[in-house]
């Protein structure tokens, strides 16, 4: 008999056993409120591997009194997914069919399109799970007709804890007392990196290794160190430094520093943080100073998401030198938080009547017709008229780049708008 591994076996049964994530599994929290109401609604869960997205969706299951159904779309097709609903007409799915489908990423447009018809007719209720964005990944519609939940990484503070339990867990399985050392208890916090599946797997691992007392160095065997790298936690101070630093440096145009950051990343293998920070990156630092650079460096990430690593090191430092050595701009991000700061401040609550949808005027209206001057009908496709609402309508966002692009954006503009006051 294969003997299941010491997550499985002691995965939750109640969101009060879970670690982690207080705000979607503590007592009164949202995923505790939802499972206990009438109407479970469909739900992306993103995140990390081993936050519980997997065990959430089968405490939610069985508190509704619903048929869980898995399937991983690695592997899965919609056939899977149509032989699911039909148990909508059995006994066992008579409350219901609660899909839970991993890895939703890897279902195509299309096959993510087709989920909309079992979800909208009520033959299922879906909650997908991805360890990517969700937002970059999941069709549009699927996310318009869902609630979408962020687990974050478990803590060494909340995996400590866990590991107690687990002490206690296996202590009563085999009928004798682990015995386990505190720092031995840190060091597997610490090398979980926020994954509870993985710290469970140490621990298990240096039980079985070791006479029942368990040292710090029992669990090293199981949890070495990058070479270099030092405790490489991806829930930690330490792994939003590299990424800082990465960052900061391609920002700063030193490609020799951007690379070796890239390679310590990788080498604690977060090939996922790298392809989110350097997309930013493209935009918030590059920017409209080589706008190309976010396509290319786009073109790079879904090369290196493919590839997988080692191999994805290839395109990511092709990225980030080309990144580090082009020219800077913020621009445009710039202009964006000013715009930002004026809608928080509550200004610009209603567009000029020149640029509103409006077909048809009351009998009572006072002022008859929109307006709009249509900038095509005009010399150069451009005509003054007023386009910010009246209270900040003099308001300046945008300031250009001392860029090559934009300055020449700038003198264009300038030639033809000067053009009109002659």
């Amino acid at each position: 008999m294969i003997s299941r591994p010491l997550a499985d076996r002691m995965r939750p049964v109640e969101f009060s056993q879970m670690v982690g994530n207080a705000s979607l599994f503590r007592e009164n929290g949202v995923l505790q409120k939802i499972s206990e109401s009438e109407k479970i609604p469909n739900m992306i869960m993103y995140g990390p591997p081993g936050t519980g997205k997997t065990t959430a969706a089968g405490i939610i299951a069985s508190k509704a009194d619903m048929t869980l159904v898995k399937l991983n779309a690695t592997t899965a097709t919609l056939a899977d997914v149509r032989a699911a609903t039909e148990q909508t007409h059995t006994f066992e799915g008579t409350r219901g069919i609660l899909l839970y489908l991993d890895e939703i990423q890897y279902f195509n447009k299309k096959q993510q399109q087709s989920l909309l018809e079992f979800m909208e007719d009520g033959r299922i209720t879906l909650i997908a799970s991805t360890t990517e964005n969700p937002y970059f990944y999941v069709y549009n519609a699927v996310i318009s007709r869902s609630v979408v939940f962020e687990f974050k990484p478990i803590s060494e503070m909340d995996l400590i804890p866990l590991i107690d339990r687990a002490v206690k867990f296996v202590s009563e399985e085999q009928g004798k007392e682990i015995k386990i050392t505190e720092d031995a208890v840190r060091v597997i916090a610490r090398a979980g990196a926020g994954d509870a599946r993985r710290a469970l797997n140490i621990f298990e691992n240096a039980c079985i290794c070791s006479s029942g007392n368990i040292t710090e160095e029992d669990v090293k065997q199981f949890s070495p160190e990058v070479a270099g790298l030092g405790s490489f936690d991806k829930a930690g101070d330490g792994h939003y430094d590299l990424l800082s630093a990465y960052q900061k440096s391609i920002r700063g145009s030193d490609p020799d520093a951007a690379v070796f950051y890239l390679a310590k990343i990788l080498a604690g293998g977060d090939l996922l943080s790298v392809m989110r920070r350097i997309q930013v990156i493209a935009s918030e630092d590059i920017g409209l100073a080589y706008p190309m650079a976010a396509a290319i460096t786009h073109a790079c990430v879904e090369s290196a998401r493919n590839l997988g690593l080692p191999e994805a090191a290839i395109p990511l430092a092709n990225a980030t030198v080309l990144l580090a050595t082009s020219p800077k701009s913020n621009s445009a991000n710039a202009a964006y938080e000013k715009a930002m700061a004026d809608i928080e401040a509550g200004k610009g609550i209603e567009p000029p009547r020149n640029l509103r949808n409006t077909h048809f005027d009351g009998v009572n209206s006072s002022e008859k017709g929109q307006h709009y001057l249509y900038p095509h009908n005009y010399e150069n496709h451009y005509v003054r008229q007023q386009y910010l609402p009246d209270d900040i309508k003099n308001a300046k966002y945008y300031e250009f780049g001392d860029n090559k692009l934009e300055q020449a954006a700038k003198n264009y503009w300038e030639l033809i708008k000067k053009g009109l006051d002659k």
